[in-house]
């Protein structure tokens, strides 16, 4: 039994952040039935790579669920949402701040028709302050909350990775099933507000503002871990990464590479003193690496115990056999899409790797299916579809 099975859960969202929670959900054996626009869906269904109208986004973010196409505007329509809301565990949006309430989907609404429902209602930057109704992107909430400050290049750097999307769909997912067992103890379902800005906040504060945390005159204020842990070094034919944290690695990352003069070196011979001496050290290795292979540096490093890394292209990652070993690709076969790769869900229960969901859903794909569970009979959905109310 997968550990969300019996839940079921309502999602209304475009792009990533609540279907990307809800996918991670399905996976658990949820029940997610997505409710989207009759006219053309969500618009994460055509954007990249695609095929047979369905990108691949949306596929990687939308398995396992139910479509079912409602017009939200028309009060036959949010009838409808009712009637599945009446046997719901969890509604879901990402809508701004009073877009639900404007359509009569709003959380004290919904939680009247069902005191037991979790409503989580994610937006940009919270319900209340001056950027409440603003237009939220991923590259607009990584300015705003410091990720692009915390790359350590010296200028503002983005993630080239919609990380403040995923960030707060995991924290999505976490304030739900919080939710869900606070409510197996008292009964009772409840409202959750989640802003992207403070789930990234939240995210990249634990090192990426350590110097910004203590706030006494006397702090010893030290380098920012990014600036010591996060180098990129080139070799002959690639680059690797290394972390070298005790002074045992950081003696043999100089034995590795044949500058054990180094070790005896007073500005470098020991921790406090390289710190203060960061940028010589490194002006002193710079280029040592280009003297080697990628495949021959990473063997002397491990011979001297230090942990490094190849910078693995997309194709390497794929190809690893660890990542074999770990059983996380999973190839299978799509109906529109094709041959495609799924990267299978990560937790395992129990010691074994969950089954992954059903393909992703045709626009409306589920609709009459869904409105049949209702109790509609097949002439009132067809009058719903011939007046646009449903697809």
């Amino acid at each position: 039994m997968k550990p969300l099975e019996n839940v079921k859960v309502i999602e209304f969202s475009t792009m990533i952040t609540a279907a990307f929670a809800t996918m991670m959900m399905a996976e658990q054996g949820a029940r997610v039935i997505k409710v989207e626009p009759v006219e053309m869906g969500d618009p994460m269904r055509y954007i990249g790579t695609s095929k047979g109208g369905t990108s691949a986004l949306f596929a990687n973010c939308n398995r396992g669920k139910e479509s079912v196409c409602i017009d939200l505007k028309e009060a036959s329509g949010q009838a409808l949402v009712y009637a599945l809301v009446e046997g719901a565990d969890v509604v879901i949006h990402n809508f701004r701040p009073g877009v639900m309430d404007n359509l009569n989907l709003g959380s004290e609404k919904l939680r009247k028709l069902n005191p037991g429902l979790v409503y989580i209602a994610i937006s940009g930057f919270g319900k209340d302050g001056p950027l409440t109704n603003a237009p939220a992107y991923d590259p607009i909430i990584q300015a705003h909350s410091g990720i692009t400050a915390s790359q350590g290049t010296g200028t503002p750097t983005f993630v080239r990775n919609l990380i403040c999307d995923k960030i707060t769909a995991y924290t999505a997912i976490q304030a739900i099933t919080a939710a869900l067992l606070a409510r197996e103890k008292t009964g009772e379902g409840q409202h959750i507000d989640l802003s992207m800005l403070d789930a990234g906040l939240f995210f990249i504060f634990p090192d990426g503002f350590m110097n910004n945390t203590l706030l006494d005159d006397d702090v010893e204020v030290q380098p920012h871990l990014a600036d010591l842990i996060y180098n990129l070094s080139a070799t002959i034919d690639g680059a690797i990464t290394l972390s070298a944290a005790t002074d045992k690695q950081r003696e043999g990352v100089l034995r590795a590479v044949g500058r054990e003069d180094l070790l005896n070196d007073p500005r470098f011979n020991s921790l406090e003193k390289l710190l203060l001496n960061l940028e010589a050290f490194q002006e002193e290795l710079a280029g040592v690496f280009m003297q080697f292979s990628t495949d021959d540096v990473l063997a002397r490093l491990k011979e001297n115990d230090v942990p490094a890394a190849k910078c693995h292209g997309y194709e390497d990652v794929l190809d690893q056999p660890q990542i074999e070993a770990n059983g996380t690709i999973e190839v299978r076969e799509h109906p529109a899409l094709g041959s495609m790769r799924i990267v299978r869900s990560p937790a395992k229960f129990g010691g074994q790797r969950l089954t992954a969901g059903s393909h992703a859903p045709a626009h409306g794909q589920n609709t009459t299916d869904v409105l049949k569970e209702l109790g509609l009979d097949s002439a009132t959905i067809n009058d719903y579809k011939d007046k646009g109310i449903v697809l």
